[in-house]
């Protein structure tokens, strides 16, 4: 009875164990995520990395082209979210506001959010090139026409849209006054 009672708890243990090192694993990945938060430009220059060597990985082994196109259309999709305001004014009616009310710009999708979503992407597609199953033989001339065809529009329409509701989405440049809230 004691055997049986002891090889039920290694087992036991033993699961316990994967969750707990699971658990532990995105603790210590959240807890490098909070603190790489406010360092914008060493995110950024990771992902540009990441994505450099996704193109560099491309390039070398000429194929998985259809990974690479997806990956395109899952960073113009989040781009655009990046662009486009939390609160859409061409929706509905909202409540009347003056010319001279300061309203912020809040984004659909935050910068930090931004970086994340574009960064796991980038490495789920590098982890997607090393399983053949993912390169599916495509012609990819058509695929880059496409792409640009469907950036351009997708661009022009939000370019469209941020000048008719009056609103710009980049920060660098504005204005910056010092005693903007003294009396």
């Amino acid at each position: 009875m004691m055997e049986g009672s002891d090889h039920e708890d290694a087992a036991g243990g033993g699961s316990f164990s994967i969750e707990r090192t699971g658990m532990n694993a995105r603790r210590i990945m959240q807890y490098w995520l909070d603190k790489s938060t406010i360092h914008i430009i060493p995110r950024w220059s990771a992902f540009a990395l990441l994505l450099f060597l996704f193109a560099l990985r491309i390039y070398a082994i000429q194929g998985y082209f259809i990974v690479a196109y997806g990956l395109g259309i899952f960073l113009l999709n989040n781009f655009i979210a990046f662009l486009s305001p939390l609160e859409d004014p061409s929706e509905g009616p909202t409540l009347p506001t003056t010319e001279e009310e300061f309203r912020p710009f809040a984004r659909r999708l935050p910068e930090f959010k931004f970086w994340l979503a574009c960064s796991r992407g980038t490495l789920t597609c590098i982890v997607m090139t090393f399983f053949g199953v993912f390169d599916v033989p495509v012609f990819w001339p058509i695929l880059l026409l496409y792409f640009c065809v469907l950036f351009f529009a997708t661009m022009k329409r939000q370019i469209l849209h941020m000048y008719k509701h009056k609103y710009v989405p980049i920060s660098w440049g504005k204005a910056k006054y010092k005693h903007a809230g003294a009396v």
